[in-house]
């Protein structure tokens, strides 16, 4: 840990916005590391992952929140319920705001929910590469300003070191001075190895299957052994809602799995700096997400105590 700094600051910043506003990729730039999976569809982030940028000034804390749904029941009540428990437990807000969202009444509702938690807050327009959207940039600064609060944009793809130094920097100022750091100043993500691993795998899976199969699949590793030689062994489960799933997750010839093995090997590779072996099974729980035992399993329980 860091000695006591005087004018330093340390906090919790949620990023809040529309399910695919892009506040996955925007976490993963700002701390220039993959914690947090980012496909094309919306809705893919399922609870919250906390990505840790550390500064000669602060450690800010991002919380990667998912998109704002609304439900009763099941897994997407406990999507809604992390999202709200982010605005109000994190120390400030950044209202991810996406040029391509299709209505502003997405837009309106992300800046009326982050300007009533009463929390410190910026926005930040994200897709700003999206050129035939680019008309929109001014237009949704000028909703954040008329809120009183400053308002930044960003291409994740194109801007580089000085536009994530100029976000970080005014994102610093929003946060409480503190005394220390609250984690490792080395650390970069609270996720441990499993837990990274299961969502590259289940990254994967969004990015081979489609329709609306891959939002009724978890992903569970059932053993990782590092200390197998020559490397790491991981085993995992892919486990689907319905038996008419697993053969649509395996593929014809056993090709789709293996292709999703492929793909989330090489991935774990690179995150880890080593080969590895990893072996991904298809396993059938009926109607997972409708079954509280399952969902606390898996860290979705919507009656959870935090």
């Amino acid at each position: 840990m860091k000695n006591e700094k005087s004018g330093y600051r340390a906090g919790f910043v949620g990023l809040i916005g529309q399910p695919n506003a892009g506040k996955s990729t925007l976490m993963n730039y700002l701390i220039e590391q993959k914690v947090s999976i980012v496909t094309a569809k919306p809705q893919t982030t399922r609870r919250r992952i906390l990505g840790i940028q550390n500064t000669e000034k602060a450690q800010i804390i991002f919380v990667d929140a998912p998109g704002l749904v609304k439900a009763e029941k099941g897994l997407n009540a406990f999507l809604e319920k992390e999202a709200h428990e982010v605005m109000k437990e994190s120390d400030a807000l950044v209202a991810v705001l996406n040029i391509d969202e299709k209505e502003s009444e997405g837009l309106e509702k992300v800046l009326a929910l982050v300007k009533g938690a009463k929390k410190p807050w910026i926005g930040v327009i994200t897709k700003t590469d999206v050129e035939d959207k680019a008309h929109r940039i001014l237009i949704v600064k000028a909703m954040v300003e008329a809120l009183g609060a400053k308002c930044l944009q960003v291409s994740c793809k194109r801007d580089g070191k000085e536009g994530r130094e100029h976000l970080l920097n005014e994102i610093e100022q929003l946060l409480p001075e503190a005394q220390a750091p609250l984690y490792e100043d080395d650390m970069f993500t609270t996720e441990n190895m499993r837990q990274l691993v299961a969502e590259i795998v289940r990254e994967r899976c969004f990015e081979n299957l489609s329709h609306e199969l891959p939002y009724q699949i978890a992903v569970q590793v059932r053993k990782f052994d590092e200390e197998a030689k020559p490397c790491p062994h991981i085993y995992a489960d892919v486990i689907v809602a319905k038996e008419s799933h697993k053969a649509m997750v395996i593929g014809q010839g056993a090709k789709v799995i293996k292709t999703i093995s492929q793909e989330s090997r090489a991935e774990v590779e690179k995150l880890m700096d080593e080969k590895v072996f990893l072996e991904l099974k298809v396993v059938v729980k009926e109607n997972w997400f409708d079954q509280e035992r399952f969902m606390k399993e898996m860290g979705y329980s919507v009656n959870d105590k935090r």
